[in-house]
């Protein structure tokens, strides 16, 4: 998911903003959502300090009112989540320049005395990071790509538990740490999709990064998040 950040000391703005986003996201289904939205820069650091790889997508006022104007904070956002993408929203152009003074690459700049402009340019840029984020250019090891609803959507892989079969035999349940979800596919494409998985069972492919317990007894796999599946008593062995 990528998490969303918006500063804007300006309350009817911040709200206008928060409402572009949401609808967007909402209406094209992006794996996307606002998990911060303040006027203060000291609670965004604060929130960047105490979560690592954020990889975050900020909209950020140039102008906050405040000791710490938005280019400063784009910089300090910049050292602590180096995979950020920084927009600045500004009614004072002037400042743009203030960006190469700090080093922080800007992934766009939308003004705000251009009121019929700003929604389609949040939305473009909503749009870029979708495809950066879907990307299969993007290699990396602890994230898997999978279509769902005609969406691609990445997962952390420290979230997934495993995979079972449903009684649509093209269908397939994908059990995350804290939800699910039904997707397309097979078990022998999921197997191939990352080397922690396993195919324990003719119903199964598990995630053995978050296996917990092996009841060899009963030939169950108990994972992290409490869910339990069935192994095979070829598996079990394996697996131990």
């Amino acid at each position: 998911m990528v998490p969303i950040f918006i500063c804007e000391d300006d309350a009817i703005q911040r709200h206008r903003l928060e409402d572009i986003i949401k609808k967007y996201v909402m209406i094209e289904d992006y794996d996307m959502e606002i998990v911060l939205s303040t006027d203060s820069p000291n609670d965004l650091l604060q929130y960047v300090d105490e979560h690592r790889d954020v990889r975050g997508l900020y909209f950020l006022d140039i102008d906050l009112g405040q000791e710490m104007n938005g280019v400063e904070l784009g910089a300090s956002i910049r050292k602590k989540d180096i995979y950020s993408r920084i927009v600045f929203i500004t009614t004072h152009s002037e400042l743009m320049t203030l960006t190469f003074t700090y080093k922080v690459e800007a992934m766009d700049f939308i003004a705000k005395d251009e009121p019929e402009s700003i929604q389609k340019k949040v939305q473009e840029c909503l749009q870029r990071v979708n495809e950066y984020h879907t990307s299969v250019t993007i290699n990396e090891v602890d994230r898997i790509k999978l279509k769902i609803n005609n969406q691609i959507r990445v997962f952390d892989l420290n979230d997934v538990m495993f995979f079972e079969t449903t009684d649509n035999s093209h269908k397939l349940k994908l059990h995350l740490e804290n939800s699910w979800i039904e997707l397309y596919g097979s078990l022998n494409e999921i197997e191939n999709l990352a080397e922690d998985f396993v195919r324990i069972h003719k119903s199964y492919v598990v995630n053995k990064r978050n296996i917990m317990t092996i009841d060899q007894k009963n030939r169950e796999l108990t994972m992290s998040n409490g869910e339990k599946c069935m192994v095979s008593a070829r598996k079990v062995k394996l697996l131990k």
